[in-house]
């Protein structure tokens, strides 16, 4: 669930991810039909994320693909792939979600998913995890594997 704003009336509405995504969330106040741009704006940075929060944030998230970049601040190539994730978040236009996750400061999580190495790129889609990049990779790279998670049923 997000907060998003009515364009028509300024109301803030809570609205479940997966009927905004495909149009059918409509404003509490005025029926308007709400947009993702209210979740665009929010979304246009990466969201910190922690053992305690990945399930809300990530495996609840219903309706668009998270990209869940597994980092530590002391690793230089994860350094090099965190401007790119910065540029691909601003870019989503609320398409889907960046988030990071400090495998130094949430090992659960890290071990959940196996990671060995970093950076590594979870991509997941309703829930389930769809596709794993490791190492750094180039912006390019990485916007097809969520373009391929957009088109993706999961």
């Amino acid at each position: 669930m997000q907060v998003v704003a009515c364009s028509n009336c300024g109301a803030k509405n809570r609205v479940d991810e997966a009927r905004l995504a495909i149009s059918e969330a409509r404003c509490g106040r005025c029926g308007e039909r709400l947009t993702a741009a209210g979740a665009a704006e929010q979304d246009s940075k990466p969201l910190n994320i922690t053992d305690q929060t990945f399930d809300r944030e990530v495996v609840q998230a219903r309706g668009r693909p998270v990209l869940v970049d597994c980092w530590a601040p002391w690793c230089g190539p994860c350094r090099m792939v965190g401007p790119i994730l910065d540029q691909l978040a601003a870019e989503s236009a609320g398409r889907y979600r960046i988030a990071k996750l400090n495998v130094d400061e949430n090992p659960q999580t890290s071990s959940r998913f196996n990671i060995a190495s970093i950076p590594t790129m979870l991509i997941f889609k309703d829930g389930k995890l769809i596709d794993r990049l490791i190492g750094a990779q180039p912006k390019q790279t990485i916007a097809e594997r969520l373009q391929h998670a957009l088109r993706f049923a999961a």
